[in-house]
This record gives structure tokens, C-alpha cells and sequence, in this order.
């Protein structure tokens, strides 16, 4: 049966609206959004009515639109974010979904429901989930704060469950097959992919790296601002220097590292290396793995994890440990202390010493 005093201005429209009678026996008509919303404000607008309440002005204003709310989140994300063309690009697909409603009238699982779907369709990793979930709560944080809504739904959204202990390396053969084609098909960015490997940036602060970071005479990179906003001193080796090199022949020496062929700023190597991986046949890769496979190699050589996680900017040890594994052998040296010695007697134990290889340069 038709609940009464709500109805479709537009039949199978979706958007549903409520008319009530208030205290003073006036006519209103609100847009409410979808048909449970209107009929759970329509019975709480009659509730009021019935215990004379005054209802606020704002109701004769028109209600605020998501679209509205996002434009100033995507006015703040320019204005703050390192790479803002990325995250604006993701407020604007929020805009299509849910642009033309009132921004009050979306209900949190009205969200799950379309980030579920869209997911789905667009196979999308549960951080690229989060990562719209985390821009759509900024458009309401905003707006609340500026007092355009009153309530933040996306908070009552559930965060998806992230596989951060996942590790990928790059194999000796799939290391030879990818330079092979990347020497073939794309040279212009052979010394990006070098400098990656041995250097274990993230790709953010490989792409924003300016000339004046780099100090020539000490060999090192100095980032004034990283992802847990310090400042990060990254050391050179022979490959990632002569990387610099390469890419200084083919500059001025000011602005942006990592230019293209025809001369403008790189801000990400996806056009390419995706097209490189999948045809040196290499699956399950992304460029993010190749700072876990720099953390590795460094380990293997008999790195600190102390030293691997002040190259990599961590503030915690927890989070160097799930991008340097410690080899199978290793772990059996280190459990071999526990052996008797074989001697006569059989009594006493071989002490432990822990490997102590020198430092070398990653190639």
C-alpha cells in the first residue's frame, strides 16, 4: 500500500518527496531521496507538527547537492595534495554517481551498495575502494564543517579489508626478460626503471623529484616531504647515479627529473610499464613492487632491517618486515645455533653469531 504523504514528483524517477501539513497547518513539500528516507522523514515532520514545534527556515532554501559539496573538496584537495589531478579525477566519478541528489538525502548504504558494484565491475582493489570511500567522507567533513549538512553517512560505510601483507619480487629471469623489452621497445625510460630498483622511492616521490634534491658531490636524493610528512636523505649507488646521469644529459638541470620524449613532466610510469610487463610476460607485478624487491635484495645482502627501513622512510620496524623477507637460509642459520656440537662429549652448543656481510651497491 501507498504510504501516505509521499510520492514520485517524477514517476520512476527514484527521488521521492514528502507533504505534510506543519504546526501552523501550512502545506511543505522536501525532497527526501529514496522512498525509505522520505517515509521516515515524512513520519517525523508530523511527528513535530503534532508537538508544535517550528520547523528551521533553511527548509525553504534549496537543499545542497552532492555535486556542490565536492566541488569544495576537490577546491581542497588542489589546494593541498601533492598530486591533486588523481584525486580530483576520483571526486568527479563520485560526482556522476550521486551528483544530482541532496547531499543529506544519501544514506550509507545507498554508498556501499554503488562502491560495491562498481568494484565489481571495474575490478578494483579494496585500497582503491577505501581511497574513494576516504574522498566521499572529505566532501562531507567540508561541508559539515561549513554547516551545508548535518550528518557525515559515509562514517557508517565499512572499510574494506586491505591484503597489506602481500609481497612481490622480481625475479632474476623475469628481471632478464623485462629489461630486454624495456631496451627494445622503450628506452627512453630504462634509467627510470634503474633508478627504481635502487633507489626503493615510492612512485610519488620518484615522479615529484626536482633537480635541487639532488646532491651531486655526497651522492644523495633529499626529499624535503614524504608520505608520513618527514623529510627523507636516500643515499646513491653506482646504478642510481649513473640513472641521474643519463636523465641529466637530457635536461637544462632545473625542474622535474623525469621528463618525457617531448619534454613535459612524467608523473607516473603506468602508460608504459604496464605495456612492458605484460610483454616480457609478467603477471601479479605493479611498480610499488619494486620497493618491496629493493627491501628484499638488501636484506639478502645482510642489511639491517634498522638501515633498510631509514632508506625506505618507516617509522616502524613492523612495516619494513613485510617488504624484506629474510631467507629460508638465513632462518636455518640462525635455528642451527640450537644444535649440539658434535664432539665428544655432546654437551655444549655452538654460540650464534648473526650474519655480518657487508653493505654492497644493489645493481
Amino acid at each position: 500500500m501507498k504510504q501516505r504523504g509521499t510520492f514520485e514528483r517524477v514517476p520512476d524517477s527514484g527521488q521521492w518527496w514528502i507533504r505534510y501539513a506543519d504546526a501552523s497547518g501550512r502545506i511543505r513539500r522536501e525532497k527526501a531521496g529514496t522512498k525509505s528516507n522520505a517515509e521516515k522523514l515524512y513520519h517525523k515532520r508530523k511527528a513535530e507538527a503534532l508537538k508544535g514545534k517550528k520547523l528551521p527556515e533553511t527548509l525553504r532554501a534549496r537543499p545542497v547537492t552532492f555535486a556542490q559539496i565536492a566541488a569544495e573538496a576537490i577546491r581542497d584537495v588542489e589546494t593541498r595534495y601533492r598530486r591533486p589531478a588523481d584525486e580530483a579525477a576520483r571526486l568527479r566519478l563520485l560526482v556522476e554517481w550521486f551528483g544530482q541528489y541532496p547531499a543529506e538525502s544519501i544514506t550509507s548504504e545507498q554508498i556501499e551498495a554503488r562502491l560495491s558494484q562498481e568494484a565489481q565491475e571495474r575490478h578494483w582493489a579494496p585500497a582503491t575502494i577505501n581511497h574513494h570511500r576516504s574522498l566521499m567522507s572529505l566532501a562531507y567533513r567540508l561541508a559539515k564543517r561549513s554547516r551545508k549538512v548535518q550528518t557525515n553517512p559515509v562514517r557508517d560505510v565499512r572499510h574494506w579489508r586491505e591484503d597489506n601483507s602481500r609481497v612481490r619480487e622480481l625475479r632474476p629471469e623475469e628481471e632478464g626478460r623485462l629489461l630486454q623489452v624495456i631496451r627494445s621497445r622503450f628506452p627512453w625510460h630504462e634509467p627510470e626503471f634503474h633508478f627504481a630498483r635502487n633507489t626503493g622511492l615510492r612512485q610519488g616521490n620518484q615522479y615529484s623529484l626536482a633537480w635541487e634534491m639532488v646532491d651531486w658531490e655526497f651522492r644523495m636524493l633529499h626529499l624535503p616531504r614524504t608520505k608520513n610528512e618527514e623529510a627523507l636523505h636516500v643515499p646513491l649507488n653506482e646504478e642510481a647515479f649513473q640513472a641521474l646521469r643519463d636523465l641529466r644529459a637530457r635536461s637544462d638541470g632545473t625542474g622535474p627529473v623525469f621528463l618525457s620524449e617531448t619534454g613535459q613532466p612524467l608523473h607516473a610510469p603506468k602508460y608504459w610499464f604496464l605495456a612492458a610487463l605484460r610483454q616480457a610476460g609478467i603477471s601479479n607485478f605493479t611498480w610499488h613492487d619494486l620497493r618491496h624487491d629493493f627491501a628484499t635484495r638488501l636484506r639478502r645482502n645482510g642489511v639491517p632491517l634498522e638501515d633498510i627501513a631509514d632508506l625506505l622512510g618507516h617509522k616502524t620496524l613492523a612495516m619494513t618486515r613485510r617488504y624484506a623477507h629474510v631467507s629460508m637460509d638465513r632462518l636455518r642459520q640462525a635455528v642451527s645455533c640450537l644444535e649440539p656440537k658434535r664432539t665428544d662429549t655432546r654437551t655444549s652448543t655452538e654460540p650464534y653469531e648473526a650474519p655480518t656481510a657487508a653493505v654492497q651497491h644493489v645493481n
